[in-house]
């Protein structure tokens, strides 16, 4: 029987900000939205580690790492999810940023990379990094066939149906620093595509899946 990946329960502990530079030069690479940027935004400004905790209270995640805040949000129907804060899902970290330009960045698991997919029929965005507030794709709420291989070894990881959140997106999370084939079928049609988990640069967000 191939073993199934199914996410290591160990996170690095407590809730720390990131460094300032890193936090800075990531928060200027958005994810994808339907709505037109602003015209002006305000200059980010990383929150003091020893404010974290207080800044995440304030955008209703206290005592949240990123896993957990990920969860949350990725299962808030699109109607109440925040427009007050942006949440950017990156390789490293999961990057907060308020309406008022601050910023603080939540450490990602060591061994675990997060991966939102939305395969389409129809229509599709461009994105790279995905947004947990302002992504949409097309099939919400619909019960995808989901298939995630190890592309150097052929080890299957992840082999499920899983409905798709209100955002028309699926989670997955996955092992680092591997090469993975990822297959979606849905209503007799599939979406295939290979990604990297290594880097600190590479897409978490994948909506170039036709489903054909």
């Amino acid at each position: 029987m191939p073993k199934k990946f199914e996410g290591s329960k160990a996170t690095r502990a407590g809730i720390v900000a990131a460094a300032a530079g890193s936090v800075l030069a990531l928060a200027v690479l958005t994810g994808c939205s339907t709505a037109p940027a602003p015209v002006a935004q305000p200059e980010p400004t990383v929150v003091a580690a020893e404010h974290t905790g207080e800044f995440l209270a304030e955008l209703g995640l206290a005592g949240l790492d990123a896993r957990a805040a990920i969860d949350r949000l990725d299962r808030m129907p699109v109607a109440q999810r925040p427009s007050d804060f942006t949440a950017s899902v990156q390789p490293a970290q999961l990057v907060l940023t308020d309406a008022s330009g601050r910023t603080a960045g939540l450490p990602m698991p060591e061994d675990e990379y997060y991966l939102s997919a939305a395969p389409y029929v129809s229509q599709t965005h461009s994105c790279h990094f995905h947004s947990l507030t302002t992504c949409l794709g097309e099939l919400a709420g619909k019960e995808v066939q989901v298939k995630a291989t190890d592309a150097d070894t052929g080890e299957v990881l992840v082999e499920k149906s899983a409905k798709t959140f209100d955002n028309g997106f699926l989670g997955l999370w996955v092992p680092r620093g591997i090469n993975l084939d990822l297959e979606f079928s849905y209503e007799g049609k599939t979406a295939k595509t290979t990604v990297s988990t290594a880097g600190s640069t590479n897409a978490t967000c994948l909506t170039e899946l036709p489903l054909v």
